[in-house]
């Protein structure tokens, strides 16, 4: 009887030992797929987050989408600078850039704003982020291309050196070594003067440059061959004449903030311009504010 009843409780003992094993296997079993499913859902949580925070960083980066939102494109110009950009005699400020400016914005759907200032802030508002654009007959240079991304060319305009009348010892740009010449200082005519050993004087606009050289305090100044001719159109009687023109035109485009953040808008401003030449605007522009088409090398 004994016998018996340990032989039960041993069989008791052993199925009770057998189910808490099974128990135990099954519990680690959902123990192991609980934490598998919990590591799957933190990765898909992790991958979310850096989805968004791309998608985020991206946006930030976006300046074409920045300019969308708000409505307006920004431009930076001195507005001193005729034919490019300048006040009529009703104080308007018009111009060949300024109509180009205005054509962009229209092609981005937004209203063209324009702030004026001295020609070294416009650049310093640029690389702020005050300004989204610098349209003000900017040349293309390889110092300038190092630190900012250009549009494809929307003009193109040989470098004249500008004398007095009576001026008979410039003749050629080695003419310059030695010779004192005004310019807003780190315009690409104040380089190319210096390159030819000159004295540059930094001057505010073109204005000052060409009272230094009518006063006889300077002998020459470097210049947009249309400028002078524009100038010429305004003083008839002005007592100056271009002693040398370089061989090449130099190409004229719109320069804005290197990196990701302004693909779409070079992409944008790339557009707007070829449409624009494409539909004659630019050509037509052109013969308006300097009596031939700068559109075209």
């Amino acid at each position: 009887m004994f016998k018996r009843n340990y032989f039960k409780s041993g069989m008791i003992l052993t199925a009770a030992v057998v189910l808490l094993a099974g128990c135990g296997q099954d519990t680690a079993a959902s123990a192991a797929g609980g934490s598998e499913t919990a590591g799957e859902a933190q990765t898909a949580a992790s991958a979310g987050a850096a989805s968004a925070e791309t998608t985020s960083e991206t946006a930030e980066t976006d300046l074409l989408a920045e300019i969308r939102n708000r409505g307006e494109l920004i431009v930076a110009m001195e507005g001193t600078w005729s034919p490019w950009t300048y006040h009529d005699e009703n104080d308007v400020l018009t111009g060949y850039d300024v109509e180009v400016a205005r054509g962009i914005a229209e092609h981005i759907g937004v209203e063209a704003v324009f702030v004026e200032g001295e020609w070294d802030g416009l650049f310093a508002g640029l690389d702020a982020g005050r300004y989204d654009l610098v349209v003000n007959g900017v040349d293309i240079t390889e110092e300038r291309a190092e630190k900012y991304d250009f549009s494809e060319p929307y003009a193109y305009n040989r470098t004249a050196v500008i004398v007095k009348g009576g001026n008979d010892e410039i003749h050629s740009f080695e003419d310059l070594n030695g010779k004192n010449t005004a310019n807003t200082i780190s315009s690409t005519y104040a380089e190319l003067a210096e390159s030819y050993g000159a004295n540059v004087t930094g001057v505010d606009d073109l204005n000052q440059t060409f009272e230094l050289l009518l006063s006889g305090r300077i002998d020459a100044t470097l210049n947009a061959e249309l400028t002078y001719y524009d100038y010429m159109k305004a003083h008839p009687d002005a007592d100056i004449k271009i002693a040398a023109l370089t061989d090449t035109a130099s190409e004229v485009a719109i320069p804005m903030r290197k990196g990701a953040e302004t693909e779409q808008l070079r992409a944008a401003v790339n557009e707007a311009i070829d449409e624009m030449r494409e539909s004659g605007e630019l050509s037509r522009i052109s013969e308006k504010y300097f009596g031939s088409d700068i559109s075209g090398d």
